[in-house]
């Protein structure tokens, strides 16, 4: 079977190439003469793929020397605890921007350590927008701020960075990482689940002011604390060794193939206006994000009738566009289009759209 164009929102696609690359080492990796799924994690040649793996980030998202680059475990979802438990013990108070289920899920999770300040939701809306901010109402003595910058489930983005002031900024880039330029010193602490933009699942990369560290409060686990994984260089104990060095190979492949983070962001803006620009123009399919909050990760649409929804989806898949199920929470269908998606990929879903509508 060929492969198909997977739109998952994650795990999701991983570039053919890269996936080439991996299937060709992995019995043998270089000289070793084992997989990297054999090797110790204290051996010289894995110390070298994870050395290259974050000196490879570092260069693609340019990041300064003052900021750790850590890979840890547990999802993006542990560091809804790690982040207030190593953070939030200043004030013990903390602002936040609700425009989904997953900052809605770090705020129940941080009130368990500290006190929450909403200072915008979505929630009215079924999180299709990104609210407005007033200044007026955060807290100048809060111990960061967080927000999510992209939101897979509805496909919404802050097209624009909140302005916190001396508030270090925390943002949740799990799946917008690597697919436009950002700079970094904007932030305190930016982390990301691996499997949308990065690689496989297993892998969560952090990448947090140094400053910051090390003002875990005494409940925090071990493996909770910053602190213990930047002095151990992400290696306190065994890590996600083979999701590490796929993450290498994806960085190589950006850097390498696509020609950086800017010529990604243009491949990136590229695909959704193609997707977009159909949508704006259908009679059948509607987008149910407007504006600069449109994300250029996830698209959900609709056609107002669950079961033609359904139809869609089912005749989607049969001829080779797959995942395009909408979360439940907002139906209809969605289509992520991340970096390892190809332009070829969208311009063949829209044309297979457009022939669905005219056959209705």
């Amino acid at each position: 079977m060929e492969r198909v164009f997977n739109f998952s929102a994650g795990p999701s696609v991983i570039a053919e190439s890269v996936l080439r690359k991996a299937q060709a080492e992995l019995v043998n990796y270089g000289d070793a003469g084992m997989s990297v799924m054999e090797m110790s994690h204290r051996s010289p040649v894995y110390q070298s793929i994870i050395d290259e793996t974050e000196a490879l980030l570092r260069e693609v998202l340019t990041i300064p020397d003052d900021y750790a680059v850590l890979f840890l475990q547990g999802g993006a979802s542990s560091q809804f605890a790690m982040i207030p438990l190593n953070l939030a013990n200043g004030s013990g108070q903390i602002d936040i921007v609700l425009t989904g289920q997953w900052a809605t899920k770090a705020q129940q999770e941080a009130s368990k350590y500290c006190e929450v300040n909403v200072v915008g939701s979505s929630k009215d809306k079924t999180f299709s927008y990104i609210p407005k901010l007033d200044k007026k109402t955060f807290n100048p003595n809060a111990d960061y701020f967080y927000y999510c910058s992209n939101n897979t489930i509805y496909g919404t983005r802050f097209s624009e960075i909140p302005d916190s002031g001396n508030v270090p900024l925390v943002t949740d880039m799990s799946s917008c990482i690597l697919s436009e330029k950002i700079d970094v010193t904007k932030y305190g602490l930016i982390f990301a689940g691996a499997q949308k933009n990065m690689g496989p699942a297993g892998l969560t990369v952090v990448i947090v002011r140094k400053d910051l560290i090390g003002k875990a409060r005494d409940i925090t686990p071990t493996m909770f604390n910053y602190e213990i994984h930047e002095k151990n260089g992400s290696m306190y104990n065994t890590p996600p060794t083979f999701a590490i060095y796929m993450c290498k190979l994806v960085l190589e492949w950006l850097k390498n193939d696509i020609g950086g983070i800017e010529a990604m962001e243009e491949i990136n803006h590229k695909k959704a206006k193609i997707m977009y620009d159909y949508l704006d123009s259908s009679k059948v399919f509607k987008p149910t994000v407007y504006g600069a909050d449109r994300s250029y990760m996830n698209i959900p649409f609709i056609t107002g009738n669950e079961e033609l929804d359904k139809a869609f989806v089912k005749a989607a898949s049969a001829a080779g566009f797959v995942n395009l199920k909408g979360h439940r929470s907002v139906g209809g269908m969605r289509a992520s289009i991340y970096n390892a998606m190809p332009v070829e990929g969208v311009e063949k879903l829209v044309e297979f759209m457009k022939n669905y509508e005219v056959a209705l």
